[in-house]
């Protein structure tokens, strides 16, 4: 799913409705007479959520190994909404670690493109230069976590094709309520792909990913995302605390958002490449 993760982890969201679509108990119906039209439409409210015309999140990562030993990272997530009459073509996203001293600068930069390919940037402050992350590494870890180049800063949506397998399944919340969900198949048109299958869990009312079963190239299931808080900030549908767990490397990442806030006045020059240094001091 687009942005499952990135702004992801942060924003999720209210839906915007056309006039003519149609509801069942308050939910509305998938457009499309096909599981595969059924999917896209699905996939693609997901996708369009509103969150904003920019946010800044401050986060805690915790890293989790076989040994369920723990280590901590802090990191900020800055956002801001791109699209026709907006500051820039495609959503952009700064992601940059402030803790430990070993990781303190190291960011991510990423800018999406509409009509072509995204453009990826990491910024290791040991090395003191900035290295585009090419499509073949978006699948790989993000500096060390279970979470992927991709988790963060978001797919494709024309990289996956989508089959809606069910529109009667149910998610249950970490308190015990019960919420009408999509189940919601996705999959790499990439045959390198390294996790070609995703099926996820797409809530009714508010179009949140709030599970994802992720399969690898065999088509095991290896790693399992999920949502422990999920509230309103400033209106917007916000996941405050989510895990990635992986089975086969036994290893989980739990992420939690400390403060959101949305509409706070991004420019596109908070999202340049000079920015992205701008961690290490330079």
């Amino acid at each position: 799913m687009s942005r499952l993760f990135s702004t992801f982890l942060i924003a999720l969201f209210l839906n915007n409705w056309a006039g003519n679509e149609l509801f069942l108990q308050g939910m509305a119906q998938p457009a499309g007479r096909t599981a595969q039209e059924q999917g896209e439409w699905v996939a693609r409210r997901a996708q369009d959520r509103e969150t904003g015309a920019d946010g800044r999140s401050l986060l805690r990562m915790r890293l989790f190994d076989r040994q369920n030993r723990v280590r901590e990272r802090a990191l900020t997530i800055l956002s801001l909404k791109g699209g026709a009459g907006r500051p820039v073509p495609g959503d952009r996203s700064l992601t940059r670690f402030t803790y430990p001293n070993d990781i303190n600068g190291t960011g991510f930069l990423v800018w999406e493109d509409p009509d072509g390919d995204d453009e990826r940037f990491l910024f290791l402050p040991a090395l003191g230069r900035v290295r585009r992350i090419a499509g073949s590494e978006t699948q790989d870890s993000f500096v060390g976590s279970d979470f992927t180049y991709e988790d963060i800063g978001g797919r494709e949506f024309n990289d996956y094709t989508y089959t809606l397998l069910d529109a009667t399944s149910a998610w249950t919340a970490p308190g015990g309520s019960t919420h009408p969900a999509y189940r919601l198949e996705s999959r790499a048109k990439d045959a390198s792909a390294r996790f070609p299958r995703v099926v996820s869990l797409i809530r009714q009312d508010n179009f949140v990913v709030v599970h994802a079963e992720i399969h690898n190239k065999r088509d095991e299931l290896q790693k399992v995302f999920d949502v422990k808080k999920l509230d309103r900030v400033d209106g917007i549908w916000t996941v405050l605390e989510m895990v990635m767990a992986d089975s086969a490397r036994r290893t989980r990442t739990e992420l939690v958002v400390e403060q959101a806030e949305y509409n706070v006045g991004l420019k596109e020059s908070d999202f340049s490449r000079r920015e992205l240094e701008r961690g290490s001091g330079r």
